[in-house]
């Protein structure tokens, strides 16, 4: 069988499976530009779509047997079900299927500096971040990122050089899909357990994706995890960033101000290579936006031209993301699914001065859920109040008999409901001026902060 490599130098269709993906659609967008003829198909309408639209894609809904006439080559979503009959009739029929993952390899081979972002924590702030400074200081890139940045108002883009920054995700192992030419790694953390079983089977995986890399490692020398991921490995040059002057860049007179803005030195070799006040909140970007610099180094930039783009970085959509003020309450949103990214961000919203923090979570996937329940339990006690919904199963069936209402057992004070319009409902009777709101997970709770954005705009009507 033909690899996807050899394939994409022959055929010219293209059809993807979940085109709608935050994953999927820059991949799309990158072939379209490159001349392919692409279309699509997904099962719910989003913004995503409206802009492969507008390139002129013919998008499919719903999933169906028959969307897939015509084409050459498929490229499916990790997200569906086995049974999904638009994924099903696509391997059976002959035409070469492939899972997003091995696209995405295929396509950071095409560049000659493909800069890979990997961790368990981070990844989007820094993917996003790492953009903005290369768009801003003229490097042209493309970028695939988890979340959408601001500055493009997209997820993904289509640069003109030989520049690509990638979310590299360890989820599955389809990191190892990719050819890096320089890989960050951010730091390892357990999460998809389920997957991995052993920390030192994680570890092991970011080793290989370690060797994979063609000349860099941008690496965090501040996590012992990452530490031993390198161990052994030859031949790359290693740039380092961390907490401490052993490392290659470094930060000095930290600030907090507002308590959850860092101001600080960024250090490089021993010598200060700017000051920087950051306009996204948490102790904890002090070290992404070092990775961003030190990425944005080995891709050829000066550290202090790194600057104005940082400055003007407020962050990706959904990681820390404030939606707006309404009533007195400001609504946040965020990204954070694992107990440690929860305990960053509520962390950090605790400190910015608020009368109340309300956290609105929605449970992701029933493993981490059941696995890490005690973790989950003790960060989400942090906050002022809890509201929860049910869990969101995406890829996953309950075979572990886990809901929310076991979580909400351990948390003092919690509650939880089944719907979005009870969560919203019951925040928006309860939250009173002052207070922050901060919606949290990687599903689609986001909908519920939209519904009280609709129910306090009522009130201020009335």
């Amino acid at each position: 069988m033909k690899t996807i490599d050899q394939l994409l130098k022959e055929v010219k269709r293209v059809h993807f499976i979940g085109i709608g993906g935050s994953g999927m659609c820059p991949l799309a967008e990158i072939l379209h530009a490159n001349g392919y003829e692409i279309s699509g198909s997904d099962v719910n309408e989003s913004e995503t779509l409206a802009r492969v639209r507008k390139l002129g894609i013919p998008v499919a809904m719903p999933q169906k047997a028959e969307n897939i006439e015509g084409a050459e080559l498929i490229v499916y979503t990790a997200a569906l079900l086995p049974d999904n009959p638009e994924l099903c009739a696509a391997k059976a029929s002959g035409i070469p299927t492939f899972e997003r993952s091995k696209l995405f390899g295929a396509i950071t081979r095409i560049y000659n500096n493909a800069v890979c972002i990997s961790g368990t924590h981070g990844k989007t702030t820094v993917t996003s971040l790492l953009t903005q400074i290369m768009i801003m200081g003229g490097l042209d890139p493309s970028a695939v990122i988890g979340g959408r940045l601001p500055l493009i108002n997209a997820n993904g883009l289509v640069g003109h050089s030989e520049n690509i920054v990638c979310e590299a995700c360890e989820f599955v192992d389809t990191f190892l899909d990719l050819s890096p030419d320089v890989a960050v790694i951010l730091n390892i953390d357990e999460d998809h357990m389920d997957y991995f079983k052993t920390m030192d089977n994680l570890i092991a995986s970011f080793h290989k994706f370690c060797l994979a890399t063609t000349r860099t490692l941008v690496i965090n020398k501040s996590d012992l995890n990452v530490l031993k991921a390198i161990e052994g490995v030859e031949g790359k040059r290693i740039i380092t960033f961390g907490s401490t002057p052993d490392c290659d860049f470094y930060p000095e007179n930290i600030h907090m101000e507002r308590g959850a803005f860092a101001a600080f030195d960024v250090m490089h070799g021993g010598q200060k290579a700017f000051t920087v006040q950051l306009n996204i909140p948490g102790e904890h970007n002090i070290l992404n936006t070092l990775a961003a610099v030190a990425a944005a180094y080995a891709s050829g930039m000066e550290p202090a031209d790194c600057l104005p783009a940082i400055e003007a970085f407020g962050g990706a959509g959904r990681r820390f993301e404030k939606i707006g003020t309404f009533c007195g309450i400001d609504l946040f949103d965020d990204y954070a699914h694992h107990p440690a990214e929860l305990e960053v961000t509520l962390r950090s919203a605790l400190r910015m001065g608020y009368q109340r923090v309300w956290a609105v979570f929605q449970p992701f996937t029933y493993s981490r859920t059941a696995m890490l329940m005690d973790d989950f339990a003790r960060v989400l006690s942090l906050p002022d109040h809890v509201v929860m919904t049910e869990i969101m199963g995406s890829r996953e069936r309950n075979t572990w008999g886990v809901t929310t209402a076991q979580l909400a057992e351990k948390i003092p004070g919690s509650v939880w409901f089944n719907t979005f319009d009870e969560v919203a409902q019951y925040v928006v009777d309860r939250a009173e001026p002052g207070d922050m709101v901060i919606t949290l997970g990687c599903g689609d709770i986001y909908k519920a902060g939209k519904i009280m954005q609709k129910l306090w705009k009522e009130k201020e009507a009335e």
